[in-house]
């Protein structure tokens, strides 16, 4: 298993072997040791998430208030997505900022956010299903979301495919918006809470 910290703090791409034969194929995406080995604690799995998305289909920008935040450590069980994490706590060297990555069921690879980062992706194929593994349950009240069409953030959609939202990230609001509400979680807070994992708290 290959990990790759990405352009964004808090952020790991991960490139797990797959053992194909002539019966199909054998992918272990998410692997405790290397998870720990990289990012130098356990990851906590409180829920398990799987989506079925449409070609065209934009799910977030969506985030957690810290605390309690919630990471998400994900990947691609059939189709494929532009998987989008976006820096979203104030304070941050990269706050605004984004990196995209095109994850596939035909390369297995995987993804980690950590709390206070934004994350969304956009279907590049009907049927395509996204695994997530979350550090916490879901929690209504401490879910929000950024307009993934934001054009201050820019985000690298697909040109040649039609944006299809719900109707909470279509009326969702923008960066400014948040960050003016003061709804955004501060980088302080955020570095609060990996060190707590990092010490095993």
């Amino acid at each position: 298993m290959r990990a790759t910290e990405l352009a964004i703090d808090g952020a790991w791409l991960f490139e797990p072997p797959t053992f194909p034969d002539h019966r199909g194929s054998f992918t272990a995406p998410f692997q405790g040791p290397a998870f720990r080995e990289a990012l130098g604690f356990e990851l906590t799995v409180a829920q398990t998430n799987r989506s079925v998305s449409h070609r065209g289909v934009i799910r977030g920008v969506h985030f957690a208030d810290v605390p309690p935040g919630q990471a998400k450590y994900l990947h691609v069980a059939a189709g494929a997505v532009r998987d989008v994490i976006v820096d979203l706590r104030v304070g941050s060297a990269t706050f605004g900022e984004h990196v995209a990555v095109d994850l596939d069921a035909a390369e297995p690879r995987a993804v980690y956010l950590a709390e206070g980062l934004g994350h969304a992706f956009q279907a590049l194929a009907d049927g395509t299903t996204v695994e997530y593994l979350c550090s916490t349950p879901y929690a209504p009240a401490a879910e929000h979301g950024i307009s993934p069409l934001d054009p201050d953030l820019a985000l690298p959609w697909a040109d040649d495919l039609e944006p299809v939202l719900s109707d909470k990230d279509r009326d969702a609001v923008t960066l400014q918006h948040a960050l003016v509400s003061g709804m955004l979680p501060t980088r302080d807070l955020c570095d609060a809470r990996y060190d707590r994992l990092r010490a095993g708290r």
